[in-house]
């Protein structure tokens, strides 16, 4: 692939890993421990991820386990829990913290579902922006030792580039659209 290329591709998938992580936290019918990626908890002053203060697991399809490595921690986790826009409210038992996630109703379904289009919508302007981005610097390139034919072979790389993303997209929210919509 052409160097000029590898850079727009590069952040094309950054941009879909940037979904793919955005899509992630969007919690479907069943526990997804991912919905707890951007807790942070306070660890001795410093702002630290759940996920490196205690284990998570999924005993049941809709309940998310977490257990603190230390004991003193399961006051802070709950509070960072009650805290944050996840909407559910934790249950700590002294040794253990347990979320259960309610069953999701249609129309509560259908608000993600909307969700994740607008988060599909967004990678996809993303993505045409940095098509226009690596266009404008193909056309700069005129007058240099490469041919006009040399640009429109870029130009059209790019665009096969930027169709087969655009694809990505809509296939990522189409499976996270049909999970959410599964009851």
């Amino acid at each position: 692939m052409d160097e000029k290329l590898k850079v727009y591709e590069d952040k094309m998938k950054k941009t879909m890993s940037n979904l793919d992580g955005e899509l992630g936290t969007i919690r479907a019918g069943r526990a997804n421990p991912n919905v707890l990626n951007k807790i942070m908890v306070d660890y001795y002053g410093t702002p630290t991820p759940l996920q490196q203060v205690g284990n998570i697991s999924v005993p049941e399809p809709r309940m998310i386990q977490i257990q603190p490595w230390e004991k003193n921690m399961l006051k802070v986790i709950e509070k960072a829990i009650q805290v944050s826009d996840l909407g559910i409210n934790p249950t700590n038992d002294g040794s253990m913290i347990r979320l259960v996630f309610p069953e999701l109703t249609e129309e509560r379904r259908k608000e993600l579902v909307k969700d994740v289009k607008k988060k599909g919508e967004g990678a996809k302007v993303a993505i045409r922006n940095i098509r226009r981005d690596g266009n404008d610097a193909f056309k700069k390139l005129k007058g240099t030792d490469i041919s006009e034919d040399g640009i429109k072979d870029l130009e059209s790389e790019l665009q096969k580039m930027t169709d087969k993303y655009i694809k990505e997209v809509d296939k990522a929210v189409e499976v996270k659209s049909k999970e959410v919509m599964t009851v």
